[in-house]
């Protein structure tokens, strides 16, 4: 698909995004729910959440306050599990990097498991061409606003939300949602293999360590499958000129 106007791939990127609210919309509401269970004030729960932006790292670091763990922990826990956004980030560069910096900040800033996933396939296509960052700014835009929207949903209707609804149990689910349709590969499978393992096998690691294993394990097998069948390539081919 082709786009005439930055508009039209901003908004097609908000379109693509949308399927993956739902999964989405009850981790909000558990980390919303989960901060004011914790004795944090809505101001407070709202602020962490914009500061952050990252549920995984929002919900550890919850976790880690209502154990009295001390504020460097926290902070380099965090930090540790946001490791993958380097990934994510080089991942993108060569196709934002030329953008100035009054955008590059907030596209780092809004960059999101989700964005990533609908737009690495896309950006290493080419099909958005030039209109790549306003597709990209779309997802991410969207995305944003479905987390904070959500989290203040949890913080005022937290109270009302019935256990019996297992919201919890949708977090996994999102993330299979974004897995799924880009195993496409043997090399992405085999990753996709790999990094499920090494983070079930690691997964009482300390500092949460073992996501961030596991992501550099599933690079690694990725990497490793791509090699190997691109040198087979190059040995079929030589040989059938030889």
């Amino acid at each position: 698909m082709t786009y005439r106007t930055g508009t039209e791939a901003f908004v097609q990127g908000v379109r693509t995004l949308i399927p993956l609210t739902p999964g989405v919309i009850p981790f909000g509401l558990v980390t919303g729910v989960m901060a004011i269970e914790m004795g944090m004030s809505p101001g407070m729960s709202i602020g962490m959440t914009l500061l952050f932006y990252s549920g995984s790292a929002q919900l550890v670091a919850l976790q880690l306050l209502q154990n009295g763990a001390l504020p460097a922990a926290i902070i380099a826990t965090a930090l540790i599990i946001n490791l993958r956004f380097i990934m994510y980030s080089a991942s993108l560069a060569p196709y934002l990097h030329h953008l100035p910096r009054r955008w590059t900040w907030p596209v780092s800033y809004m960059l999101s498991d989700q964005s990533y996933a609908l737009c690495s396939l896309k950006f290493s296509s080419g099909e958005l061409g030039r209109f790549a960052p306003h597709f990209y700014a779309g997802t991410a835009v969207a995305m944003w606003l479905t987390w904070q929207l959500s989290v203040l949903a949890g913080v005022y209707l937290g109270a009302s939300i019935p256990q019996t609804w297992s919201l919890s149990f949708a977090v996994p689910l999102s993330f299979l949602a974004l897995l799924v349709p880009n195993v496409r590969s043997a090399a992405t499978l085999g990753a996709a293999t790999a990094g499920g393992l090494i983070a079930v096998l690691a997964v009482n690691l300390p500092y949460n360590l073992g996501l961030v294993t596991a992501s550099i394990g599933g690079v690694a097998a990725g990497v490793l499958i791509e090699s190997i069948r691109a040198k087979r390539l190059m040995k079929s081919g030589g040989e059938r000129y030889e």
